[in-house]
């Protein structure tokens, strides 16, 4: 156990490493000299990963902190570009963004030291869905939301800005995984085959009709077509998870592509981006304002000047794309790092994906491993719509890049998804009680002891009271009832006295044998 929790800190320690040895190399590049207020963040963040580490070793013993590791490497990567895009535009997001992951982590060692059983989380699978709910549909409210980029998703407090959504999937996960564990039985009986598909019954259709219905209603009241596809896809996907029907895939694919295809119709903001994938390079396309490919156009050129090994670090131009740091931090990492350093960071996202998949295929609980493989669901899609998008693989979707992208909701949200799925690593992990171990042995034999004491007692209790009606003083007070002659002119012989212990059996004579005996008996 030792052994495996100072592997772990090795990885946090290389982790720290090498996210010191980028920093080092691109501020000597850009400004001759580390800073010494990004030097005093850097020392921070690293000591307070260490105490992560220390927190977790300490409250979830059998914890896959491979996890947490992966997690920093990624945060310290989008800071470094972050920081980089910075120098080049004169802003100072990186700084607030170093704070935004102290606070991250302060909110994970709360859940680390707090949490022991995820299976709580249950109990408040309702609540979940209310808190979910208002999360999701708050920037609606009037002099709250705010539109910013085209899409409502935001909520303005004083000069600050938060994207409920990112917290809304959290709750929403909870209520899923709570709803489906209890209804899955009934969701996974098939109704009628079509084309060699079981396909549901009617009346199961419900949930997924409302979930649609939802998610539609975000997308046209919000202008948002990342969040709706988002939370309709993690349902869809828990709802497989659950039943393991491939319909259900099937039937909400479906749904969802009638809904985008009408929202391209009947809503322009919708079908700007459907055109914009499709028709990139069209001049007419490009110089459009809202709507344009300008920004998708200038992504793919930065990842293209990148090439295999990048331009280097500092030595690039990724300011150019706009929301270089937030939205397109993919295609900036791309351009000074390269096609190496865009597979190494898809690497570190598929070990995070691959141990959630662990997680939920080893927990023993049907409610843990819903939750576990919605929440990895969902950042493995989250990721899939982001790159997908800035490589026009599908339009789109306005997600960020989980722990890389520029902004404090996002990056506070995907690190409490990170920290639960270290909390139900430490369930999923936990050595199993050994049944046939001595000291269970020593019991179950003490057990069948008591239990054939008892039973001796009560054999002797019985074979006392026999003896007590033979006595002559009890026999000679009881009336003697003469046995019924059977049916015919001949009677049973007398049975055979029976030992104590032995088996008895009752055989009807048989007639031939009757016959033999002489006639009646006196």
């Amino acid at each position: 156990m030792a052994k495996v929790q100072i592997r772990y800190l090795l990885q946090i320690l290389f982790a720290i490493v090498i996210a010191a040895l980028g920093f080092f190399q691109m501020f000597a590049r850009i400004d001759g000299g580390l800073p010494s207020n990004v030097l005093v963040m850097m020392i921070a963040t690293a000591a307070m990963f260490i105490i992560t580490w220390a927190l977790i070793y300490r409250f979830q013993p059998y914890a896959n902190q491979s996890i947490m590791a992966c997690v920093f490497m990624l945060t310290a990567l989008g800071i470094l570009m972050i920081a980089r895009i910075d120098a080049e535009s004169d802003t100072r997001v990186a700084s607030r963004q170093m704070i935004w992951m102290c606070i991250a982590l302060v909110c994970c060692d709360v859940l680390f030291v707090c949490i022991r059983d995820y299976r709580i989380l249950r109990r408040f699978s309702y609540v979940s869905m209310v808190v979910g709910l208002a999360l999701l549909l708050s920037p609606m409210v009037p002099g709250l939301g705010r539109e910013i980029g085209g899409a409502r998703i935001w909520i303005g407090i004083g000069s600050y800005q938060l994207q409920p959504g990112e917290f809304a999937k959290l709750f929403l996960a909870f209520f899923f995984a709570s709803y489906l564990f209890n209804h899955r039985d009934q969701l996974a009986v098939g109704g009628k085959k079509v084309f060699g598909l079981q396909l549901p019954r009617l009346k199961d259709l419900g949930p997924i009709i409302i979930v649609w219905i939802t998610s539609m209603g975000v997308l046209i009241a919000q202008h948002d077509l990342g969040t709706s596809l988002m939370f309709f896809a993690m349902f869809v996907a828990m709802l497989y998870v659950a039943t393991g029907r491939s319909s259900w895939i099937l039937i909400g694919g479906i749904a969802f592509a009638i809904g985008c295809i009408a929202a391209a119709r009947i809503f322009a903001h919708v079908g700007y981006r459907v055109e914009a994938w499709l028709h990139p390079f069209d001049p007419v396309i490009y110089n459009r304002y809202p709507g344009g490919s300008s920004q998708i156009v200038q992504g793919l050129f930065g990842l293209a000047a990148g090439g295999l090994f990048g331009t280097g670090l500092g030595q690039g131009h990724p300011a150019i794309t706009p929301l270089a740091n937030s939205d397109f931090i993919f295609a900036s990492a791309g351009e000074e790092l390269g096609l190496v350093g865009i597979f190494a960071i898809l690497l570190l996202y598929l070990l995070i994906i691959a141990a959630g998949m662990v997680v939920a295929m080893k927990i023993k609980d049907g409610f843990g491993k819903l939750l576990a493989s919605g929440l990895v669901f969902t950042m493995a899609f989250q990721v899939f719509t982001v790159v997908g998008g800035i490589t026009l693989v599908i339009p789109l979707t306005g997600l960020t890049m989980p722990y890389m992208a520029a902004g404090g909701s996002s990056l506070i949200a995907n690190y409490v998804l990170a920290a639960l799925l270290v909390i139900m690593s430490n369930a999923a992990n936990k050595p199993q009680v050994d049944t046939m171990s001595d000291t269970f042995r020593m019991e179950a034999l003490s057990a069948l002891q008591q239990r054939q004491q008892q039973k001796d007692t009560s054999r002797h209790s019985g074979a006392t009271a026999t003896a007590q009606v033979d006595e002559p003083g009890h026999t000679a007070d009881m009336p003697v009832v003469p046995l019924a002659p059977r049916h015919g002119a001949h009677a049973a012989p007398p049975a055979p006295p029976v030992q104590d212990g032995e088996a008895t059996e009752v055989f009807t004579p048989l007639r031939s044998t009757d016959a033999t005996t002489g006639g009646d008996e006196s």
